[in-house]
């Protein structure tokens, strides 16, 4: 005859899974795009970028707070037409998302067009690559 013995079952449960709303992964990507601008300025700026542009409309210079605040705008505006594309079509998420990616290729076509040094058109290029690949990513998390 044998005997079979069974450990007891453990009484310690795993902690529910915590759920992070749209709302919330949205709203820190918005403040991570700001980060993200802040983070591609710096490294131009430790490249030897000037941030300083000519272009049909004078010379100014683009600083930290130009660059965070617009890129937080245009994040903040880019989340409201996201929110109205998903509730007026099944597949918003994937218009905004084209959208998106056009909005980043556009915004490419005047760092080649105004005069700034070559430093200065890197460290532009590398902001808007950061900023998209933070917010791309967050606003289309399902």
């Amino acid at each position: 005859m044998s005997v079979v013995v069974t450990a007891p079952a453990a009484t310690a449960t795993a902690a529910p899974a915590r759920t992070v709303s749209r709302a919330t992964t949205r709203g820190l990507a918005v403040v991570g795009a700001g980060a993200a601008a802040l983070a591609g300025w710096t490294v131009g700026a430790l490249l030897g970028a000037d941030y300083w542009i000519t272009d049909v409309q004078g010379t100014a210079r683009v600083d930290i707070p130009a660059a965070v605040g617009s890129t937080v705008i245009i994040a903040l505006l880019g989340w409201a037409l996201l929110a109205v594309l998903e509730r007026v079509a099944t597949w918003g998420r994937t218009a905004w998302t084209y959208l998106a990616v056009g909005v980043l290729a556009v915004s490419m076509t005047p760092i080649g067009l105004v005069e700034a040094t070559a430093s200065t058109r890197i460290g532009l290029m590398i902001a808007h690559l950061a900023v998209a690949a933070v917010v791309i990513p967050a606003f289309t998390r399902r």
